[in-house]
């Protein structure tokens, strides 16, 4: 079977609602039954399961989302959006300021985009509405703010490219740092974007004094020694990526437990829910990887290079070229699939044209942020429809407009200036 009917098959499943991770599986095997024959595709399908099953290096999965799901239980989510809300709330739009940074200081301990956003959204909506912000603006902050999950480290997205492309998880965590920082920077500007573009103005709440600020910043103390804690050692070299995450897990548990909320119940169900979200990963990446055994005999790669050259583009037209097919696909599927079905298609290349690799992951991350807030899949658009149902998706995908526009600065300037991704961890 040709590639390109196994892509447009592999779509055409995913489009009518199969699970990704059966549909990778079922075409791939299919597709290598047609190259190689039955009991070859067999024996490889059962390989990759076998060997990716044992890896050492996945074992980092069930640990950041273990660390990440004992932080929403410990609580503590409501107190960074508290400390940013005390520094914050005077300033004009303050409120969805103090929601995107709350949001960046959560997936720093959280890893996932869609929890990021329906945990700042039931704590940060009823504020913003109390104090007269539009649904518009409010809901896409925490839309927007909540993509910064799949960038500031630890993130599960980065994990996954590391492994499809065996890049050190360690350096793409801290790669993924200075990014992440200017995406909080570039989201707070969106907001006065937003607030300009339709003549509102908000913010005229009064300043808190000093002693209050800083009483409401002591709350977040644990969570940032954490998140210090993890990524110092990883940059020092204390611990290894996979080590980070068992020591960041153990952390989680230690601060839930001081903060009397490690009850048997709720731990119970948090080690329920992060091994159903493992299992669920681990069978999508596993057919992914199986799939990439299938477009590489049938020769995509091969012939997408081939096209490339023909084209006689350099480095930074390819790269142009990829904001657009990521554009593109952000609007039909959601984030993982974009991972899966593009990276081990793409790294190839780019690694031939001379392109960092780490450079390439943070890129393909901020790229497939936009996936998240562009329509008509946008999740975090969906989760937004979940936490609020009063408020219309159409209004949340119009508010998300002026964060579009300056992710898509944020991409331009990491082309740019592209030690502004490799700096930390070049610095190793």
């Amino acid at each position: 079977m040709d590639w390109p009917i196994g892509l447009a098959l592999l779509l055409g499943l995913i489009f009518a609602g199969v699970p990704i991770a059966f549909a990778l599986s079922a075409i791939g095997l299919v597709g290598v039954i047609s190259i190689i024959g039955l009991d070859p595709a067999f024996a490889m399908l059962g390989q990759v399961y076998f060997d990716s099953g044992r890896s050492y290096t996945l074992s980092v999965v069930p640990l950041f989302l273990l660390m990440g799901n004992f932080i929403v239980q410990s609580g503590i989510a409501s107190e960074l959006y508290d400390a940013a809300n005390a520094w914050l709330r005077h300033r004009k739009g303050g409120l969805a300021m103090a929601t995107i940074v709350a949001c960046g200081g959560f997936s720093s301990v959280c890893g996932s985009s869609l929890a990021t956003t329906a945990t700042m959204g039931r704590i940060s909506l009823p504020a913003m509405k109390r104090y007269g912000y539009s649904d518009s603006l409010a809901a896409a902050s925490v839309a927007a703010g909540g993509t910064l999950g799949i960038l500031i480290p630890p993130s599960v997205i980065l994990v996954i490219y590391g492994i499809l492309t065996q890049q050190d998880i360690g350096k793409l965590f801290l790669a993924g740092l200075v990014p992440g920082l200017i995406g909080i920077l570039f989201y707070m500007g969106a907001v006065r974007l937003s607030l300009w573009m339709r003549a509102e103005d908000h913010g005229r709440i009064d300043k808190l004094p000093l002693a209050e600020r800083l009483r409401a910043t002591r709350g977040v103390a644990g969570a940032l020694v954490l998140f210090v804690f993890v990524l110092g050692g990883i940059y020092l070299g204390v611990f290894t990526a996979t080590e980070a995450a068992g020591m960041g897990a153990g952390g989680s548990i230690l601060i839930t437990a001081l903060r009397g909320k490690l009850g048997l119940r709720e731990t119970l169900a948090t080690l329920f829910d992060t091994a159903k979200t493992t299992a669920v990963m681990f069978f999508i990446l596993f057919g992914a990887l199986y799939f990439l055994n299938y477009v590489n005999l049938a020769g995509l790669t091969t012939d997408l290079r081939g096209w490339i050259n023909g084209l006689g583009v350099g480095r930074i037209e390819l790269i142009l070229m990829l904001i657009v097919l990521f554009l593109i696909l952000g609007c039909l599927l959601e984030s993982l699939s974009m991972i899966l079905l593009t990276v081990p298609v793409l790294y190839p290349i780019v690694q031939g044209m001379g392109i960092d690799l780490i450079w390439f992951g943070v890129f393909v991350v901020v790229a497939t942020e936009l996936s998240y807030i562009t329509p008509p899949i946008g999740m975090n658009v969906f989760v937004m429809r979940l936490v609020a149902p009063d408020i219309p998706l159409e209004r949340v995908f119009a508010g998300v407009l002026p964060f579009v526009i300056v992710d898509v600065g944020r991409l331009l300037l990491l082309i740019a200036v592209p030690g502004l991704v490799l700096f930390i961890p070049n610095s190793m």
